[in-house]
């Protein structure tokens, strides 16, 4: 039976784990491989890992890190950053990890999409769309930590990205992220039109609450966070944090 997925996300710079606000001003949160051992011990759905280093600085993915991650983990796994050839989504396939995320080298060619899919299938390739609001109006694709806009309108490319074979899309609020006040509505419903793809949405969590309000809305679904399953409490302490069995279950 399918259900929702609740999905830590982790974001990797210089091998350490941060956490950013509307994707600036990246803090250190500690050790990734630390995160993915008490993600393990939590019985976690799926665990999303984005290398924000390796496209902004041209980098090949990191697969000794990847390796160690893949090693330690419990847990279907999901990595991105820094992917830009079908031979080094396979290297990383062939490291343990179950879904490859790709963002901006296939908006720069879509046909990367269907290649990696027709090596590797479909449902392990995900597409990640980092999104922001136009200041006159609709959303915009941002590539390179929402630094670069692309002029690109993300439900169209949803729709190219089910044409050319992607298994997966996930809707990152730029706007919304790390500022846990609830995810934008608006884009996630106009998203969830486009595709029967499955689809995650990332950005804008804060409560338990704000994941069910999503679920409630579209049952079958990948709710992603990260600052609400990193930090704790009013003054943001760095707890590594996940709802037990009871709590999901009431979420559902």
């Amino acid at each position: 039976m399918l259900r929702p997925r609740i999905i830590p996300s982790l974001l990797i710079q210089d091998n350490g784990l941060v956490k950013t606000v509307n994707f600036k001003n990246p803090k250190y949160v500690g050790d990734p491989i630390n995160a993915v051992r008490i993600f393990n011990e939590k019985s976690v759905d799926e665990l999303a890992i984005f290398d924000i280093d390796a496209t902004v600085k041209g980098l090949e993915p990191n697969y000794s890190l990847i390796e160690r991650i893949a090693n330690q983990s419990r847990m279907p796994l999901c990595y991105g950053g820094g992917v830009k050839t079908v031979e080094q989504a396979q290297r990383i396939f062939g490291l343990g990890i179950e879904k490859i995320a790709l963002s901006s080298s296939v908006l720069q060619n879509p046909q990367l999409i269907t290649d990696i899919a027709d090596r590797v299938g479909a449902q392990s390739v995900i597409v990640v769309l980092d999104v922001k609001k136009k200041l006159f109006g609709g959303y915009e694709v941002f590539t390179h930590n929402g630094k670069k806009g692309t002029g690109i309108n993300p439900f169209k490319f949803i729709k190219e990205a089910q044409q050319r074979g992607a298994g997966e899309i996930v809707i990152n609020s730029i706007d919304q992220d790390g500022v846990m006040k609830g995810y934008d509505l608006t884009l996630i419903d106009k998203a969830r039109e486009q595709t029967s793809l499955p689809m995650t949405v990332l950005g804008g969590a804060g409560s338990l609450e704000d994941i069910q309000q999503v679920i409630n809305k579209h049952k079958i679904i990948g709710v992603a966070a990260g600052s609400l399953f990193v930090f704790k409490g009013v003054y943001k302490a760095v707890l590594i944090n996940y709802p037990v069995k009871e709590e999901k279950e009431k979420l559902f």
